[in-house]
């Protein structure tokens, strides 16, 4: 069966789920990059402050509290914890960044 050969109703049903989900992915981008204004922020001060770019304490509550979030949203929790890892790698190389390029200590 080729696209064209697709119901006209199941056609337009796909279009109408497909455009949730571009839109929901538009969000999803757009909520990333707010974090990561927050996250550069917080890798600012920690560098200012003299700071370790990781914090591998909040970093396990984050996750664990995420798995929560995951299992109520009837999300795997595996697949958030594994987004949140991901993200959190992303988090700390930005920091690491920050701390390079940061002057010599006010902290």
């Amino acid at each position: 069966m080729t696209t064209k050969d697709i119901d006209e109703n199941v056609r337009a049903e796909l279009d109408r789920l497909r455009e949730s989900i571009d839109n929901i992915d538009a969000a999803v981008v757009y909520m990333l990059a707010e974090r990561f204004k927050c996250t550069q922020q917080v890798g600012h001060l920690k560098a200012e402050h003299q700071l370790p770019p990781a914090d591998p304490a909040r970093e396990a509550r984050q996750i664990e509290r995420l798995r929560h979030l995951a299992e109520s949203a009837r999300l795997d929790p595996a697949f958030a914890e594994k987004l949140l890892n991901f993200i959190i790698a992303e988090v700390i190389r930005h920091h690491e960044t920050i701390a390079e390029n940061a002057p010599p200590g006010n902290g």
